[in-house]
């Protein structure tokens, strides 16, 4: 049973709260990135890919005979939001922080180079360190990258820290693991006028007003219903803050949530009736931000993962419901990877994700890394097995 040393668990905990003081957001995540690519590089990497999809940094570890890909995703990005705390390690820029546990998930995929020093019997393991999850561009945009052919899984694990569940205890789903999500921008185009004179202009008020009560309709049931769906109303906004202007622009954002891809299409469509039923001179724009698929886990995968901690007497939590927040790790899953996604608790007491004084919990980059290094063994097994 693979496991690692204190001085690599010092190791690893000296570089998580180095990554954690200087924190880089989605699609700015070069010098993260190059300090991951000398990591690698010192673990003995036998090949290392630069630049996917932005910044993402991708490693194979190989075997002497032929085998299966396995691919272990974590996440390069930072959220920009300030954060509040007395640590040592606290974050060093202004406005942006590791609130989310990026850096200990690097971490864990780092502790699992480390202990590749002996290579897997056969196939390859892949430690794949994504940009952009945040905004949902990371996982599409490396596999949109020329150079992913030569990277593709056959089977993808990745993992995410969860506040309020019990310190390392692994929770499993088989099925939807997280939702699908989209944010949904509606600009009105109309006409300012005089605000003694609003019959003379176009006024997106009305309109407006109706929608912020229809849309967050479209949402139904509760998180274990399989069609549950969710419409968030985030922000509006309706001309300029005066008193004799009647507006002419206006605009709605809203956040779309899903248990399933194929709900979210029909929440889409229903929206887009709504919006071609209006009957107005206005002018409508609508725009797609953080457009996540729901992740499913296959049932291979997550039998591996299931056997995997059980091999390693951690205590497995078997979810009854996905997370209602999204990832997108789900794209790795739709390329035709067996994928799933392991939940990993952070503790009962621990800040919420994104709260500004979350930090992740050190203790457990050695569980994280040793379970990813019992999966190995249970696949692909080691050269000195």
């Amino acid at each position: 049973m693979r496991t690692l040393s204190a001085e690599n668990i010092t190791y690893l905990t000296k570089v998580r709260q180095s990554l954690h003081q200087q924190p880089e957001i989605s699609g700015e995540e070069m010098h993260t990135a190059a300090k991951i690519v000398r990591e690698l590089t010192q673990a003995g990497a036998d090949q290392v890919w630069e630049n996917l999809g932005g910044y993402g940094v991708a490693a194979a570890f190989c075997g002497k005979e032929p085998g299966p890909t396995i691919l272990f995703r974590c996440e390069l990005d930072a959220l920009p939001i300030a954060e509040k705390s007395t640590l040592s390690y606290c974050s060093e820029v202004e406005g942006k922080g590791h609130l989310c546990g990026h850096d200990g998930h690097m971490c864990i995929v780092l502790g699992v180079a480390l202990g590749l020093v002996v290579r897997p019997r056969h196939g390859r393991v892949i430690l794949l360190f994504q940009p952009a999850e945040e905004t949902g561009f990371g996982a599409k945009a490396v596999i949109n990258d020329p150079r992913w052919p030569e990277i593709r899984p056959d089977y993808a694990f990745a993992y995410h820290n969860v506040p309020g569940r019990p310190l390392a205890e692994i929770g499993l789903h088989t099925g939807p693991a997280t939702c699908a999500s989209c944010g949904m921008q509606i600009i009105f185009h109309g006409k300012s006028s005089h605000a003694a004179a609003p019959e003379d202009g176009i006024s997106p008020g009305s309109v407006m007003a109706e929608l912020m009560l229809a849309i967050p309709k479209l949402g139904s049931g509760s998180i274990s219903d399989p069609d549950f769906s969710l419409s968030t109303l985030t922000h509006a906004r309706l001309g300029m803050p005066t008193f004799g202007v009647a507006p002419g622009e206006g605009e709605l954002r809203v956040t779309l949530r899903s248990k399933t891809n194929e709900r979210m299409d029909d929440m889409i469509t229903k929206v887009q009736r709504m919006l071609d039923a209006i009957k107005s001179p206005l002018e409508i724009e609508v725009f797609w931000h953080d457009v996540f698929p729901a992740s499913t886990n296959s049932s291979d995968a997550t039998s591996i993962a299931r056997n995997a901690a059980g091999a390693r007497k951690l205590n497995i939590h078997e979810m009854q419901n996905p997370m209602k927040w999204s990832e997108d790790f789900g794209h790795i899953g739709l390329d035709g990877a067996n994928a799933t996604m392991l939940f990993l608790g952070a503790g009962i007491h621990q800040p919420q994700l994104h709260n500004p004084d979350y930090d992740f919990p050190d203790e457990l980059l050695a569980v994280g890394a040793e379970l990813l290094l019992e999966i190995i063994d249970k696949t692909l097994g080691f050269e000195d097995g």
